[in-house]
């Protein structure tokens, strides 16, 4: 199984790849989003070490169950031949109504079929006020006219 753009990455594919993994955790579903990385890619999410598919899926099911509304936009920092830095903000709330914005980094690597075989993502939580939110487009993909995180001042 090939997940297209492969390596190894220009700038152009490097952005195309980036846009792929936001569209996909947006849509959040867990199953179609582990179909992504290696059967067995590995993790650091935070304090958490994941190995495998069935491992992220299981992650990606609490942390969506957990986090609702939520919207995410990713911005490419950095690629070189199979690797990706990213750096992303998303908007959710808790099951009690409150806000949060999430800041975080991520670097990627792919093996030679495009799928990501590690990811090491550091991530802080900020509370803000409903109306601070800047994400509001419908749950599902960024319209391609939304604003990214450079535009937004994030």
């Amino acid at each position: 199984m090939t997940r297209p753009p492969l390596p190894p990455f220009t700038r152009e594919t490097a952005i195309e790849k980036v846009r792929l993994a936001e569209d996909g955790w947006n849509n959040r579903d867990p199953a179609k989003v582990a179909l992504a990385y290696t059967p067995d890619s590995t993790w650091r999410n935070r304090s958490e070490f994941v190995t495998g598919r069935a491992e992220i899926e299981a992650f990606l099911t609490r942390k969506w169950n957990r986090e609702l509304d939520y919207r995410l936009i990713k911005e490419l920092w950095a690629w070189h031949e199979t690797r990706i830095a990213v750096r992303y903000a998303y908007e959710w709330r808790d099951d009690s109504g409150h806000w949060f914005r999430s800041y975080g980094n991520e670097n990627w690597e792919f093996d030679e079929n495009g799928l990501m075989r590690q990811r090491h993502a550091s991530i802080n939580d900020l509370p803000i006020k409903e109306t601070d939110r800047l994400y509001h487009w419908p749950l599902g993909r960024r319209p391609d006219d939304h604003p990214g995180l450079s535009d937004l001042g994030l």
